[in-house]
């Protein structure tokens, strides 16, 4: 977990919550927070099986343990109501706690994650792919190169992609491996792959700003029309951008994202 902000007054200063999406970890999001920081106090958290977080063999991966996770941390971190930000998985877990929990989130948004389902055949997918990992890789500039060039899944070389990943490696003895264990992302993503989850986008009360990149895995149709369900839905674009939006391009991220958070700010000082 990293907290930004920390030097402002809990009393006065919201908070913000950002929430990485599968695989991904706290320090994805250190630019953001970065730029969160001078007016909102910004946590990003490792959630359970990410980033440095415990990972027990026998851990829940379900849905309502990672809702409970990001409203446990709102709660003892005492930054409700708060902005919640979050990134594919991340954001389903955001809207999800924004329809259970209304009180303790003011603005949620939603970055690339899809309401509708994806089904069995994008689970067999991601198995397949997990185990075309080239594990151990020798050196970081290994696990750059496969991921930023290499990897089936790249169309052209992404070098931002490269080092997303290099982000989530640690070293061993035989070389380099993921921080979290494969078996438990999938476990994480078959609890939310096989459904819809368009009646918990239309529970969420708070204003909500749902941001795809041009070349991401949103595509423009779905993400107007999780508008239009969001009872007060608000939609932006980013060029240029794939699925890792906030990390490939974080200055018109931060563009896209600001007028949404301007009229955050002005509704409390109002």
């Amino acid at each position: 977990m990293s907290d930004q902000g920390q030097d402002l007054d809990p009393a006065t200063t919201p908070g913000v919550l950002l929430l990485h999406g599968l695989m991904g970890r706290a320090s994805h999001w250190a630019s953001t927070a970065r730029w969160l920081s001078g007016r909102f106090r910004a946590v990003a958290l490792d959630q359970r099986g990410h980033g440095q977080s415990e990972k027990p063999p026998s851990a829940a991966f379900t849905r309502d343990a990672y809702v409970e996770d990001a409203e446990a941390a709102l709660e003892q971190l005492g930054l409700a109501p708060a902005v919640v930000v979050g990134h594919a998985m991340g954001a389903l877990t955001a809207w999800q706690l924004a329809a259970k929990r209304p009180d303790l989130v003011r603005g949620l948004i939603i970055l690339d994650m899809r309401a509708s389902a994806l089904g069995a055949a994008s689970q067999r997918e991601w198995a397949d792919w997990f185990r075309a990992w080239p594990i151990p890789f020798a050196t970081l500039a290994d696990v750059r190169k496969w991921f930023g060039e290499d990897d089936p899944w790249v169309e052209r070389p992404h070098r931002a992609r490269g080092e997303f990943y290099a982000e989530v490696m640690r070293e061993a003895q035989d070389g380099w491996h993921p921080v979290f264990e494969p078996e438990q992302m999938l476990k994480s993503r078959e609890t939310w792959v096989y459904d819809a989850h368009w009646e918990e986008l239309a529970q969420v009360q708070c204003p909500a700003l749902v941001v795809r990149g041009l070349d991401g895995e949103l595509g423009r149709a779905e993400a107007q029309e999780m508008v239009r369900v969001l009872p007060r839905g608000q939609y932006a674009e980013v060029a240029d951008a794939g699925h890792l939006v906030h990390y490939d391009q974080p200055e018109a991220w931060r563009t896209a994202i600001e007028p949404f958070l301007n009229t955050i700010l002005t509704d409390l000082t109002s």
